[in-house]
């Protein structure tokens, strides 16, 4: 990172997860993910839930998004059931995509709560530099395409992927 000479803070981290942007770079994706984090859906009841919210597109469009979003990881087949007709899938989403922006009246209640937790996040990292260190590395190694590209921040997504998960443990419990 160049120095420009100016005093200026790094404030917030944007991830870009290339598989995750990738899968959702179709807006309808998007939606398909919020409908399946709710409940295990079929196709078919994903189309009719897209259909409820305005969006017209045949179910085999709706079974092809989906199929993206289970290839990409963020979509789970989480049963089958035996019919007549044949085997139907329910599909359940494993990751949410939130896409919000902060209103600058919240600037002053962020920063209070970010001082409020900041400590437990400095001693949560060192937990992890200290105790994973070495997994960290070899993490950091498989991610690496090239020796040019040592100066990108994989310690820091690896880091900001183990606490953003644990969050989502957290949260939901």
């Amino acid at each position: 990172m160049s120095n420009s000479g100016t005093d200026h803070r790094l404030d917030d981290i944007a991830v870009r997860d290339t598989r995750v942007s990738d899968a959702i770079d179709e807006p309808m994706r998007a939606m398909v993910l919020d409908i399946l984090s709710e409940e295990a859906l079929t196709a078919s009841e994903v189309h009719g839930s897209l259909a409820d919210r305005g969006i017209d597109r045949t179910e085999n469009t709706v079974r092809h998004h989906i199929n993206e979003l289970r290839d990409a990881g963020l979509v789970d087949v989480v049963r089958f059931e035996e019919g007549r007709g044949g085997t139907t899938k329910y599909y359940h989403a494993n990751t949410i995509v939130l896409s919000y922006s902060l209103p600058e009246s919240a600037d002053d209640a962020v920063e209070e709560m970010v001082d409020a937790v900041q400590p437990q996040i400095t001693d949560a990292l060192a937990t992890l530099t200290d105790g994973y260190d070495d997994a960290i590395d070899e993490i950091v190694a498989d991610m690496q395409p090239c020796e040019h590209c040592q100066t990108q921040k994989y310690e820091t997504y690896v880091l900001l992927t183990v606490l953003r998960r644990a969050f989502v443990r957290a949260h939901r419990k």
